[in-house]
């Protein structure tokens, strides 16, 4: 069964969060701040982290940095805040989702789902090809590896993710709805906005050729070369 560690300062949240891993066959850790999720991530492996943003002593930000330089567990990011600026920092550091309180259990253990779903697929998954070059732009699927012009990209897991699969399917016009269903791993519970935020943190990091991810107007979007 996978296992999951809910991080938030109210006790109220994480209880009512660890009955609902439960009654969904999860089995539940908690901790109060971010400076003992830290500890207990070095002590023991989870399958996912539910991370709340602002606790004392150490914030969610602060302490998910900390894990992911160990440790690379899937992280949902929950906060009181929905800032643009929030999300896409809680994406660069390299979260998997970002749920905004007040929030539904329900909808909590939906996302939770994807993203162990999406998880499991991805480390089963081969790529259709491993190494691919698009001008100054290389592709090494097999290694998780982007290089621009030689300099190798740090892209953040889901970055890796969308890219490879738009390349995947190179010339297929992608609606946000597809992106959602197909990456994320959910399509009710998404948002449109998640996909046009991470293509436009991976076409920032493309350089020069976030030329080939064209902008399909109303629909999505496109990898053409």
């Amino acid at each position: 069964m996978n296992k999951i560690l809910i991080v938030d300062d109210e006790a109220k949240i994480r209880e009512v969060l660890s009955e609902y891993a439960e009654f969904e066959g999860y089995v539940p850790d908690q901790a109060a701040d971010g400076m003992e999720a830290v500890a207990k991530c070095k002590a023991q492996d989870y399958d996912l982290i539910l991370m709340d943003i602002m606790m004392p002593k150490l914030d969610g930000f602060s302490a998910v940095k900390e894990i992911k330089k160990i440790k690379d567990i899937p992280v949902i990011m929950l906060s009181a805040r929905g800032e643009e600026y929030d999300k896409l920092f809680g994406f660069e550091i390299g979260a998997d989702d970002y749920v905004v309180k007040p929030f539904s259990p329900k909808e909590v253990m939906a996302r939770i789902n994807a993203v162990l779903k999406r998880n499991s697929v991805a480390k089963t998954e081969t790529p259709n090809r491993s190494l691919l070059k698009f001008e100054g732009l290389e592709i090494d699927m097999l290694g998780r590896n982007v290089f621009v012009d030689g300099e190798k990209a740090e892209l953040t897991p889901k970055e890796y993710e969308l890219l490879f699969y738009m390349v995947n399917n190179k010339g297929i016009a992608l609606s946000r709805e597809k992106l959602l269903s197909d990456v994320w791993g959910y399509d009710f519970y998404g948002d449109d906005r998640t996909v046009d935020t991470h293509i436009k943190m991976l076409r920032s990091n493309l350089k020069e050729y976030r030329k080939f991810i064209i902008t399909l107007r109303g629909m999505g979007y496109k990898f053409e070369t």
